[in-house]
């Protein structure tokens, strides 16, 4: 017989749910780029909506610098600016609960990469373990052997 038919192979009985870990981390890392690109968005939306404060301001200003406005005009300008102000602290708003969301997907990365970690390192020992074991056997083997030759130079002796 070969070496290789004496000595099983070793196998990792948790090897469905290192399969699991690993799918569940994937997921997780999937998660949490998508939320970052999410979260990217969300900060655009913001650059734009500060910058349309910016304008309305420079046009409500610039409305109040002409002759022959009337109130309404005037009244126009000042709701257009809250409009767009209002609509930059909702996408300050959101960019924060994005921000949260992130967060959530860091940890639940961070998480889900030590529980794959864990059953790994429980794999390593495992087949280290198994490896020890397979080298005591080996001796055991060798020292038997040897001890056969020693005894039959003792008889032929």
């Amino acid at each position: 017989m070969t070496r290789d038919v004496e000595t099983p192979s070793f196998t990792f009985r948790l090897e469905r749910v290192r399969d699991l870990r690993e799918r569940a981390e994937e997921h997780a890392r999937e998660e949490l780029a998508r939320e970052l690109a999410l979260r990217m968005r969300g900060e655009a939306l913001l650059r734009e909506a500060s910058h349309a404060v910016d304008s309305a301001r420079d046009t409500g200003s610039g409305i109040f610098k002409r002759f022959g406005v009337t109130g309404a005009d005037m009244l126009a300008a000042q709701a257009y600016v809250e409009r767009t102000e209002r609509d930059r602290r909702e996408a300050a708003l959101d960019l924060d609960r994005q921000d949260a969301e992130v967060e959530a997907r860091r940890r639940a990365l961070t998480a889900a990469s030590r529980d794959r970690q864990a059953i790994g390192k429980l794999e390593e020992r495992q087949r280290a373990e198994h490896a020890r074991e397979m080298a005591r056997r080996e001796q055991i083997d060798l020292d038997e052997v040897a001890l056969g030759v020693h005894r039959r130079g003792r008889v032929a002796a």
